[in-house]
């Protein structure tokens, strides 16, 4: 019988209490995903960080399969009294009404036909989209709306809605962001267990680009010390695959995303485990991760500068687009803003005439 090691669910902070296991007594590594409905009202999640491209996401889904040891959205699951680690990765929200609630939002007169991300705190297109097709779904929105949206992820199933992507380009605006952090596919393994290697992601910005889908690269996180030697390669192949932009968000680590993240290195990295937090606390002035605005993402110091000024220059050499992660949403691929194409459909039209302020769906 073959025995995993523990996956670590850190202490939530908004618990009282806690429970500590015996080491024989961890819950299996590979416990089965759990499937939650969420019966929220909205769907439209607003944000004001100046820190962050877009002020509109959408999340059809909370948690991610992915598994990522990096990822900063783990903390999101303690709002819900679940932890940031093991639940995160197998207890996973779902909001299967998001494209009804998706055209709610729409029909609304204060809605203009801002941008929208998916997403936010999730890959929109992580596993469990394969058989609930939830961003499918709120992509025809998007389209019958004609209202832009932007997506990011590591997945292929993004390629299932090629058609899709094509028109709501045609009609709107539609921006994909691959997420590649790492080439070398090994280490790629380590820090995202249920991810397909890069350069399976790589043909997803192939496959994007010959269909005409503005698509980019998103080297994120940068995890100093571990991936910045992967920057030219990443770049070069994203170049050579037809991508148009590329940026990246040096490693960010809120709250039990240390611990999760930490655990992870010294479990299957272990010798490059103290030069990546050494390097790491030279990047966030002497600490894993400095939260202040205009430096969470980008670091502070030699070191993240120097990160900075490398990954400005290859971008330039290799003709891509460098976007700093705050402009994502304000620039089409040519880097002037583009007027809105949002178009309520005629039956929001003919009802709004006729005094009517709810659809059923």
């Amino acid at each position: 019988m073959t025995r995993y090691l523990p996956v670590a669910n850190p202490q939530n902070r908004f618990s009282s209490t806690t429970m500590e296991y015996e080491a024989e007594d961890f819950p299996d590594a590979r416990a089965p995903m759990q499937v939650y409905e969420d019966h929220s009202r909205s769907i439209l999640a607003g944000n004001d960080s100046p820190d962050v491209g877009f002020r509109w996401s959408v999340n059809p889904y909370r948690g991610c399969f992915h598994a990522c040891s990096y990822c900063y959205a783990r903390p999101s699951h303690e709002y819900l009294s679940l932890g940031a680690g093991s639940d995160f990765e197998r207890k996973i929200i779902v909001k299967k009404n998001a494209a009804e609630l998706l055209r709610e939002a729409f029909d609304k007169k204060k809605w203009q036909g801002e941008l929208v991300m998916f997403s936010g705190v999730t890959d929109c297109y992580q596993p469990l989209e394969a058989k609930l097709e939830l961003t499918r779904a709120c992509l025809q929105v998007c389209i019958e709306y004609k209202n832009p949206a932007a997506f990011i992820t590591k997945s292929p199933i993004i390629e299932r809605d090629l058609e899709l992507l094509v028109e709501l380009t045609r009609v709107a605006r539609c921006r994909v962001s691959v997420s590649i952090p790492f080439w070398k596919p090994e280490t790629a393994k380590a820090m995202e267990p249920f991810v397909t290697t890069p350069q399976r992601r790589m043909k997803i910005v192939e496959t994007l680009a010959k269909a005409g889908v503005p698509v980019g690269v998103s080297v994120s996180p940068i995890v100093p010390g571990l991936n910045d030697e992967d920057i030219g390669e990443v770049l070069e192949a994203a170049k050579n695959a037809g991508a148009q932009h590329a940026f990246y968000v040096l490693l960010r680590l809120p709250g039990a995303v240390k611990d999760v993240f930490e655990a992870s290195l010294r479990q299957k990295l272990p010798l490059r485990a103290e030069k990546v937090l050494r390097r790491l606390r030279e990047a966030h002035g002497g600490r894993l991760y400095d939260s202040r605005f205009g430096m969470r993402g980008s670091g502070s110091g030699v070191y993240a500068d120097t990160i900075g000024t490398l990954f400005d220059k290859l971008a330039r050499r290799h003709g891509l687009r460098h976007d700093e992660m705050k402009n994502l949403a304000d620039l089409d691929e040519t880097g002037a803003a583009p007027p809105s194409t949002f178009e309520r459909p005629s039956h929001v039209a003919r009802a709004a005439k006729n005094g009517q302020t709810s659809f059923g769906f």
